[in-house]
């Protein structure tokens, strides 16, 4: 079990998302003894007599509402389609605004790096949200629109920023793109500079930081960025995904660039990649120094995340339906 380093805000807690970060907040706040309701478009997620499962509609106040209408704080860790943040973000922003206006509780938000753009320095809290992506505006509109309510003493709203996340599913650049592929011994090809230096962060490190600054005041009207572990490049990482797994390493080799021009005719979460170019084909290293000293933040150690990460897949693939 994940250990929490705060004592969560006493009262019943709003998850909004059941995703993997969703899910972790939900499960680390039950076990501390919190009351959770956990809301997600079908209302699903990890079963446990503190959390309560609802089905509801994130852009709507009035469903919001009426899931938890006092809720001492509500975490924003939904993830919507990739093609679709400039239609679905909006409104989902709006109503989570609205709800900690209206209640009184905390606004917690995962985010992403995304909003410093293209930068040749690790990433820190203080660099400027300068990025111009369509994507990247659509986060950073988000942010700025809730530290103003911040700012104005009408909310109390803190923001947490990982980089890739390292976990199961396809949401990971190292999921079931690359794990079951290594498992089996085949070769992996991966979008971009395979040898450049990446941050990874763990989902529930994202969850441990987002329930650490929404359950203190230091936390509040700032951004945070998660611990992460030192930079490992994908070439790399899937070495040691191999290590992990006790198997003989295999060819690795970067995706040709017609090869991804031409899967994204067909689909669009890959054409949208193109905004985002960059992330991967140069450094892209965060800075997590100042969560680290405020809180005393670590992330779970590397080793650790492997061997789940290929537990996961093993079990996936012993299972009969696999």
């Amino acid at each position: 079990m994940t250990v929490l380093p705060v004592t969560p805000l006493e009262g019943t807690h709003l998850v909004v998302g059941s995703g993997e970060v969703g899910s972790a907040v939900a499960v680390l706040l039950a076990e501390a003894g919190r009351d959770v309701v956990l809301v997600s478009r079908r209302g699903r997620g990890p079963e446990h007599e503190r959390i309560r499962r609802v089905a509801a509609d994130a852009s709507s106040l009035a469903a919001l509402m009426g899931a938890e209408p006092n809720a001492v704080a509500i975490y924003n860790c939904v993830n919507p389609e990739y093609t679709r943040w400039t239609v679905d973000w909006p409104p989902m922003a709006a109503a989570f605004l609205a709800y900690a206006e209206t209640t009184g509780a905390v606004l917690a938000t995962v985010s992403n790096l995304y909003g410093y753009g293209p930068v040749d320095v690790p990433m820190t809290e203080s660099l400027p949200l300068a990025a111009t992506g369509t994507k990247a505006r659509v986060r950073v509109t988000m942010w700025q629109e809730a530290k103003a309510a911040n700012d104005a003493g009408r909310i109390r709203a803190t923001e947490v920023r990982g980089s890739d996340y390292i976990c199961p599913g396809a949401q990971s650049m190292l999921g079931e793109r690359v794990v079951p592929r290594v498992l089996a011994g085949k070769s992996v090809q991966l979008v971009g500079d395979i040898d450049q230096p990446h941050s990874w962060t763990a989902p529930v490190d994202v969850a441990r930081t987002l329930i650490t600054v929404a359950s203190d005041p230091r936390g509040w009207g700032r951004a945070w960025h998660v611990p992460s572990n030192p930079p490992r490049s994908q070439r790399e990482a899937v070495g040691d995904i191999a290590k992990a797994a006790a198997v003989p390493p295999v060819k690795v080799s970067r995706l040709p660039a017609i090869m991804l021009w031409a899967v994204g005719l067909v689909q669009p979460t890959i054409r949208e990649l193109k905004e985002t170019d960059y992330q991967r084909e140069r450094p892209y290293l965060i800075d997590d120094e100042a969560a680290r000293a405020t809180f005393g933040l670590e992330p779970t150690a590397w080793d650790d995340i492997l061997t789940e990460l290929v537990a996961h897949y093993r079990a996936a693939a012993a299972q009969p339906s696999a």
